[in-house]
């Protein structure tokens, strides 16, 4: 069975008896994170839902330092080899069996670049990440806004164990936004992520998780550190 750590913001590791592989590890500069780059198990693969610097985060590193596998879109995959990672490209849609396990790459409607000095580099589209292995499946919404086909992407990808849900409006959907794709996405479980980092971004996770309890959902609110099996 595998087990989710939440470490803060939208970085989550999943350890399983196949492998570890952890999705966007925004650790160094984060104020909210449970983990820094040392203590992170060594990992198969880093998935990146997109260019963000609190996305890519210490990804670079991590995959250098463990020769692990990057997996993002076309663009920020390319980005990742150039500065020395194996990477594998993919684009929205697509999916691919790895040895670390099932990937499939979604839509999500949000920006995706990465800064370097004054200039920003297109990343490509951002994403989310459908990620399965053990015969579960867990489904990290990246940074998104509320739309309607997250309800198909549930449906065509079901059953989804346990859906990543960013919370903290002002860059992606708020707590009410939130409390519908939790619906539409149709998960066992959700996680509430990508809020109390910076102040934009401050709300109460247990008012999303209430408001999901009463809408006949399962809500699991996971402070930075603390773990699930799924």
């Amino acid at each position: 069975m595998p087990k989710l750590t939440f470490c803060g913001h939208s970085c989550a590791l999943v350890e399983s008896s196949a492998c570890n592989v952890i999705i966007d590890p925004f650790l160094t500069g984060n104020p909210t994170a449970s983990h820094q780059p040392e203590d992170i198990p060594p990992l198969a693969a880093v998935l990146l839902t997109h260019g963000h610097g609190d996305h890519v985060g210490d990804g670079i590193h991590l995959a250098k330092r463990n020769r692990a596998t990057v997996v993002a879109t076309y663009e920020l995959a390319t980005y990742c080899e150039s500065e020395g990672c194996e990477a594998i490209s993919m684009n929205v849609g697509g999916a691919a069996d790895l040895s670390f396990g099932r990937v499939k790459l979604v839509q999500a409607w949000h920006s995706s670049s990465f800064q370097v000095g004054d200039r920003f580099i297109y990343m490509g589209m951002p994403t989310g990440i459908l990620y399965s292995v053990e015969g579960k499946t867990l489904y990290h919404l990246g940074d998104t806004g509320l739309f309607s086909d997250l309800e198909l992407i549930g449906k065509w990808n079901g059953p989804i164990d346990v859906a990543l849900i960013p919370i903290g409006d002002h860059y992606t959907m708020g707590i009410d936004e939130a409390v519908e794709a939790s619906r539409l996405v149709g998960a066992k479980t959700v996680v509430p992520i990508h809020y109390n980092t910076f102040p934009p971004i401050e709300c109460d996770p247990t008012e999303f998780a209430d408001k999901v309890a009463k809408a006949g959902g399962k809500a699991v609110v996971l402070k930075p550190g603390e773990s699930m099996e799924y």
